[in-house]
């Protein structure tokens, strides 16, 4: 382990790399038969396609984009669809891996898929991105579906994005189907409670998981890093529901810190206004290492993969790391946290609010029949809490760390669907 630590990687880790070796270490320990294993090593089906749009400025611009469907053996296949610079297929199939998982270990009846397209949306007028978005569903849309795949938002995609990826889909089928996606505004068919539901999912999970360890949260403090949507709600609602104090956040241009806390409404406005955290009156500037590393009670990694690794594990100091974003951690750092005694709530679990209730979107949708927001927070509470035991059970059974008892859970339910099937 110390070899592995001291020869940190000046470039980030192939995340599916690290899906693999997750599902590998889970497999080993409880014996999963080869053929169920190889089928598990690689997605089902992919799909790669190059899209051109029209810019502004009258030029064509060819963007490369990909949908991967992971495994389907335990219902249609659901995942979101992220616009980002740096998007590429194996973080797509690393990301469809984890939902098929995330899925799995909530116990809801759908498989695991992702989707992405390179671009930098941030450079991009409205005009274009909706240009994009349209183009994209005309490319992949052959295999959406409420009974195939159902896409949702994910980094750098909005309401409105899905908004216009819906009406593409629909304009294609010939009568409205807005079902084929999630995460849609509440007047297309959207939930209530899908704002803030990968938040709130994280903050039931840590709040469960201080009760087993014996920890009052109120007062204490907390320091997230990534302050997007998941982000900006997690600080919202650690306040709101837990009574805990949030020292630094930051975002992609810089992390702030005040000791005595940050307010929330006034930093999300500041935000709006700026673009960024960065700057924020009353407070001091650090980094993203500084604030990984800070003495708080819970750490909220809401940003991007692979930020907590051999190089900084074990300079981590909080009592509970709460994976907001997807694949944060490295397997490398996984055991070190354990070893340390640090009690980490695997992204499988802790950000798999936002896929619950856009399962109970699509039931919504199907059924025709919308949810009052506190049915929503109280089936969401049901699923979470149940889902936290589940994998706090499975880990003292294995005597493993929370993401392989996550990931021994998942493989569990996966493999008996595909055998009850007949695939293996």
């Amino acid at each position: 382990m110390l070899d592995a630590c001291s020869t940190a990687r000046s470039a980030k880790e192939n995340p599916f790399d690290i899906a693999r070796r997750q599902l590998d270490d889970a497999a080993s320990i409880i014996g999963l038969d080869a053929e169920v294993l190889e089928l598990l090593r690689w997605p089902m089906r992919e799909m790669h396609v190059t899209i051109p749009v029209k810019m502004d400025d009258g030029s064509v611009h060819a963007f490369h984009g990909f949908r991967v469907q992971y495994n389907d053996a335990r219902g249609p296949n659901k995942g979101g669809i992220r616009f980002h610079p740096d998007e590429t297929i194996d973080t797509v199939r690393a990301l469809a891996a984890w939902m098929t998982w995330k899925t799995a270990v909530l116990d809801i009846p759908l498989g695991g898929a992702k989707g992405g397209v390179i671009c930098n949306p941030k450079a991009m007028s409205p005009g274009e991105l909706e240009r994009l978005s349209r183009s994209y569903i005309r490319q992949v849309g052959r295999l959406l579906g409420l009974e195939k795949d159902v896409p949702a938002p994910d980094v750098y995609t909005t309401p409105q994005i899905m908004a216009w990826m819906a009406d593409e889909y629909s304009f294609m089928q010939g009568h409205n189907d807005f079902g084929v996606i999630t995460g849609k505004p509440l007047a297309l068919g959207g939930s209530l409670g899908r704002g803030d539901a990968t938040a709130r999912g994280g903050i039931i999970c840590i709040r469960e998981a201080a009760r087993m360890l014996g920890i009052d949260l109120t007062g204490k403090t907390a320091a997230i890093n990534g302050y997007g949507n998941a982000g900006a709600f997690a600080h919202k609602l650690a306040v709101e529901l837990l009574g805990m104090k949030v020292v630094a956040v930051s975002d992609s241009k810089g992390g702030i810190f005040n000791p005595d806390g940050l307010e929330h409404t006034a930093l999300t406005e500041y935000k709006k206004r700026t673009g960024s955290v960065a700057g924020f009156p009353g407070s001091t500037s650090l980094t993203d290492t500084a604030l990984l590393e800070l003495d708080v009670t819970v750490l909220i990694p809401a940003a991007l993969e692979d930020e907590i690794s051999c190089r900084n594990a074990r300079n981590i100091r909080a009592s509970i790391v709460a994976e907001l974003a997807n694949g944060p951690t490295t397997p490398e750092a996984d055991k070190i946290l354990h070893e340390r005694g640090i009690y980490l709530i695997p992204d499988l679990l802790c950000n798999a609010g936002g896929v619950t209730v856009s399962y109970f979107e699509m039931v919504q949708n199907s059924s025709g029949w919308y949810w009052e927001e506190e049915s929503v927070h109280r089936q969401l509470e049901k699923k979470m809490t149940a889902a936290i035991k589940t994998v706090h059970q499975s880990a003292v059974q294995y005597r493993v760390d929370n993401r392989t008892a996550a990931m021994i859970v998942a493989i569990r339910r996966v493999a008996e669907a595909m055998k009850l099937r007949g695939w293996v």
